[in-house]
């Protein structure tokens, strides 16, 4: 094998288990926030909902899919798991009748900083692996990635340009 087809191949095999590394990462954070979550009953993405509409809620069901990055699609299947369990509520929007407006009920503010503490444990497992400048590394390289996607634009909506 010649010296560059050697050095393709170790940039293709290091590639590849950057990908599967990537995978495995998001399984065991996954995982991890999981088992966070089952005393709570929650499900990590239940748990992204009652945290982006913590903080940015109430909001309408599209708005709430486009800050989403656990949720393809429409997340109408995930609100009202949410809704039957009286953590979320749908509200008339009272600027625009044809609309119904999601917001966390009393139940929900009220498991908003037990969820907030299951993910901060995640948070600082990350930061304890990486440093804080590793952490903000990765996260860069990654929006790169994913620049022109709709997972990209969601980060975007959901954290901002950085």
């Amino acid at each position: 094998m010649t010296r560059t087809a050697t050095r393709s191949t170790t940039r293709s095999t290091t590639a590849a288990e950057l990908r599967y590394a990537i995978l495995a990462a998001q399984r065991e954070g996954n995982r991890l926030l999981a088992a966070q979550l089952k005393p709570l009953d929650v499900t990590p993405s239940q748990a992204e909902v009652i945290t982006v509409l913590g903080e940015r809620g109430p909001l309408t069901l599209k708005g709430l899919g486009e800050l989403l990055v656990c949720e393809t699609g429409s997340p109408s299947r995930l609100v009202d798991s949410l809704v039957r369990r009286g953590i979320v509520d749908r509200v008339d929007n009272p600027t625009d009748r044809r609309e119904v407006l999601l917001e966390l009920t009393a139940d929900g503010q009220k498991l908003r900083p037990r969820v907030a503490k299951a993910e901060a444990s995640i948070n600082d497992a990350l930061l304890d692996a990486f440093g804080d400048d590793g952490v903000a590394a990765v996260a860069a390289k990654a929006r790169d990635f994913l620049a022109g996607s709709n997972a990209g634009a969601a980060l975007e909506r959901r954290f901002g340009g950085r």
